[in-house]
């Protein structure tokens, strides 16, 4: 009899592992789609492509890079909010769409805090201060001194009101203890034009889209917003190495509407997170001025929360309201 239980035993046991593993063998039968809120050929939808381009041969299904323009990406956001659970769709998002919008705007369309999980990191940006050819103005020390002075002579133009570097210029702002009048514009490409021009004498924005003209001699960038300097301009100190106790970036990460399983989204998790390490994966989004970021579930959970640790009261302090 004790033989006989103890083999019953055994034989469920065995079963129950049997089953455990078969439900913890998630993988995809259906193409996986990923939802771009921008333009293809920006700096969101390449890294899309370039993750998405490895993703298909590490799940084995094809993946569909799909472009849903529309209200500063918040379009493709809401797109995402809508898919079922039996869904393949993952959203590319960045803090405009999931950190910025919600506390700026009084409806968006969609919670990012209760609609979507994330699922990885994938890249960081940075910002980068630059001063027109014309401008008295050399590094941060001289800058600080011509705010100080001439504050009516150095506004500073921002690619956006509401955007990324805007609130960056506020938390220079506070740093350094003196007015500083920002201008918003419509988009990096009429902002630079005016500070090669010379009718802007102060810009800040993304460092990819003010390297450049910088490198084609037309303007300046004095300081980086990074713990170190950029690779492609190892001689431009950052606001740290300026004396200036300032960091800031920005990011590209995978969300996952909330309502998809959570096997499935650690599935997703981890082979973004295999694509990552690839050292041509790195390469290639480096060669886009971007930062590659390999970071896991729990990683890119705590990278987010950080963030908006960060980034959030400054936000707020503000009050800057803005319209859908």
């Amino acid at each position: 009899m004790f033989k006989f239980l103890a083999g019953f035993a055994l034989l469920l046991s065995t079963s129950l592992t049997l089953v455990t593993h078969a439900q913890g063998d998630v993988r995809l039968t259906q193409p996986l789609t990923i939802l771009v809120g921008y333009p293809a050929g920006g700096d969101t939808d390449r890294v899309a492509r370039i993750v998405g381009d490895k993703l298909k041969d590490e799940l084995g299904v094809p993946v569909i890079v799909e472009n849903k323009l529309g209200a500063g990406g918040r379009v493709s956001a809401q797109l995402a909010k809508k898919a079922a659970p039996t869904d393949n769709v993952l959203l590319i998002g960045n803090p405009a769409m999931m950190v910025i919008s919600p506390l700026v705007m009084s409806d968006i369309g969609y919670d990012p805090a209760k609609d979507f999980k994330i699922v990885s990191m994938v890249s960081n940006y940075r910002f980068a201060i630059a001063v027109a050819n014309e401008a008295k103005v050399n590094r941060m020390a001289d800058l600080i001194y011509q705010l100080g002075y001439y504050p009516a002579k150095y506004n500073i133009g921002v690619p956006a009101t509401g955007s990324l570097p805007h609130f960056f210029v506020m938390m220079m702002e506070n740093k350094i203890g003196a007015p500083v009048e920002i201008i918003g514009y419509k988009g990096s490409v009429p902002l630079i034009n005016d500070l090669a021009g010379n009718h802007l004498n102060v810009a800040m924005d993304t460092f990819s889209a003010l390297l450049p003209m910088h490198k084609a001699g037309k303007i300046k960038i004095i300081a980086v917003s990074g713990d170190t300097p950029e690779p492609a301009l190892p001689d431009v100190p950052t606001f740290k190495q300026s004396n200036l106790a300032l960091t800031g970036q920005g990011w590209n990460a995978f969300f996952a509407p909330a309502n998809m399983p959570e096997d499935k989204i650690r599935l997703l998790s981890e082979a973004i997170t295999k694509v990552m390490k690839e050292p041509s994966v790195q390469q290639t989004i480096r060669d886009t001025m971007l930062e590659p970021v390999v970071a896991n579930l729990a990683q890119s959970e705590q990278s987010l929360a950080a963030f908006k640790a960060q980034w959030e009261p400054v936000i707020k302090q503000s009050g800057f309201r803005a319209e859908p």
